[in-house]
């Protein structure tokens, strides 16, 4: 057993960290492409977790309780999760109001009047 997966690493790997992943990245960009509210993702990153957990019980008889790697497994699920939705909502502002903001970095945008007025 180790501390992130369960007894070889394959499994983890394949179904949580590429399947599991992108299916949060896309759920990340989902939710922020219907302008729902951040806890609307925690809540189906949460439901993410389920399933992924179940398919490691279902395919690799993983521990299906094991409170331990749902924890790791929701935390990267929705660390990704949150990684495209902030991508995408940032993305959203800027290409959608371009007179109101700019981007100043993938993940964050600033007021054009704050820029204008000397960033004060």
């Amino acid at each position: 057993m180790g501390l992130f997966w369960e007894d070889t690493f394959l499994p983890f790997f394949f179904l949580t960290l590429v399947i599991g992943g992108g299916a949060a990245w896309m759920t990340g960009r989902a939710v922020a492409i219907t302008w729902r509210p951040i806890f609307m993702l925690v809540w189906f990153m949460f439901l993410l977790s389920c399933a992924v957990r179940f398919l490691h019980f279902g395919l690799f008889e993983g521990a299906l309780t094991s409170l331990h790697y749902f924890i790791v497994t929701f935390v990267y699920l929705a660390a990704v999760g949150l990684l495209g939705w902030r991508l995408t909502r940032t993305s959203q502002m800027v290409r959608q109001y371009p007179w109101l903001y700019e981007k100043t970095t993938p993940f964050t945008w600033r007021d054009r009047a704050e820029t204008a007025a000397g960033g004060h």
